[in-house]
């Protein structure tokens, strides 16, 4: 089995890689080579010293055929332009997000009118892609059958992404699979131009004992998952048979609902009230406005079929962090 990570130096694509590897088997076959591909950075040690990785550094539409050239089993497209980038660079999120994407589309096509096998391809989608519209407001609580309605341009590229690999499953030119993601939390490393990056950065930082900025309102209720549970759920589903993953729309993978002041209550429960006390409230219109449209409270029926379960607290999250951190 040759598998190809797109993103995969950031840290869910590096997550991902070492989840695999400590595996050895994807789909009960034996791993055989590793490709991670990124725009930037290097890889972790022990990645980089693994003579199954192989890395592929630049933009991924301009090195794509360097990225497939030992034709892959499976990919999983992590990489994309991120909320905040998107809304501040509308070419940028278009050509990360929508053309970077229909270009790998077509390359694992032309794969498979070569070797005549679908390749698997796992698309990270998110929960950008539901907000609230005018003619279709957000119900309260998000279920499998919800519409998505896009309020942000990174939403809109998500959700176009979510149909086209929708399609190319339809003629049989892949075997896709989509989920749509939490905002995960708690991330290590530092703040990127993600609208969510506030959601780690106000338990990150102050565990490190730097002051850290919530930009919107204590009550605003998110939907979060830890790294762990994210992995989980990416594994499982590319690895669950076509017709447990039923069909060929988006899932949403499990969500711990909590309140941000929830969020700070919990990180002085785990590390104390000085800590805590590192969090300044100050608002941001721009970042509240984008976080407060995204849904909050989900029912997964689809994700719960495939064994799949929240993270239990925010507690549990923060605990799991000071654990990575620590090994």
């Amino acid at each position: 089995m040759k598998i190809l990570i797109t993103g995969g130096a950031g840290f869910l694509g590096t997550q991902l890689a070492r989840a695999i590897l400590a595996r050895g088997t994807l789909r009960g076959e034996r791993i055989t080579a590793l490709t991670l591909s990124d725009i930037a950075g290097t890889l972790a040690p022990d990645l980089a010293g693994n003579p199954l990785v192989r890395f592929v550094r630049g933009n991924l539409s301009h090195r794509l055929g360097e990225a497939l050239s030992n034709t892959p089993d499976a990919v999983f497209h992590l990489a994309s332009a991120v909320s905040g980038e998107c809304e501040a660079d509308f070419d940028l999120g278009l050509a990360s997000n929508l053309d970077a994407t229909r270009a790998l589309l077509e390359a694992l096509r032309a794969q498979y009118a070569r070797t005549g096998q679908a390749p698997l391809l796992f698309f990270s989608s998110s929960v950008a892609v539901f907000g609230s519209d005018p003619a279709l407001p957000l119900p309260s609580v998000v279920r499998d059958e919800t519409l998505p309605t896009p309020q942000s341009s990174y939403g809109i590229h998500k959700f176009i992404c979510e149909q086209l690999v929708a399609d190319y499953t339809r003629k049989g030119f892949l075997d896709g699979r989509v989920a749509r993601l939490m905002t995960v939390s708690v991330r290590p490393g530092r703040p990127n131009g993600a609208a969510s990056s506030f959601l780690s950065g106000i338990v990150r930082e102050p565990l490190a004992g730097v002051d850290s900025v919530c930009p919107v309102d204590p009550s605003t209720e998110v939907a979060l998952a830890s790294p762990a549970t994210t992995i989980a759920g990416i594994l499982t589903v590319a690895e669950a048979t076509r017709e447990a993953f039923g069909g060929r729309t988006a899932l949403n993978l499990p969500a711990l609902t909590v309140t941000v002041g929830e969020m700070i209550d919990a990180l002085a429960q785990v590390a104390g009230s000085d800590v805590a006390a590192r969090v300044r409230m100050v608002a941001d219109p721009a970042i509240a406005r984008i976080v407060g449209g995204w849904p909050a409270r989900f029912e997964c029926r689809r994700t719960s079929s495939l064994g799949l379960k929240p993270d239990a607290s925010y507690a549990d999250i923060i605990r799991q962090y000071l654990g990575t951190t620590a090994a």
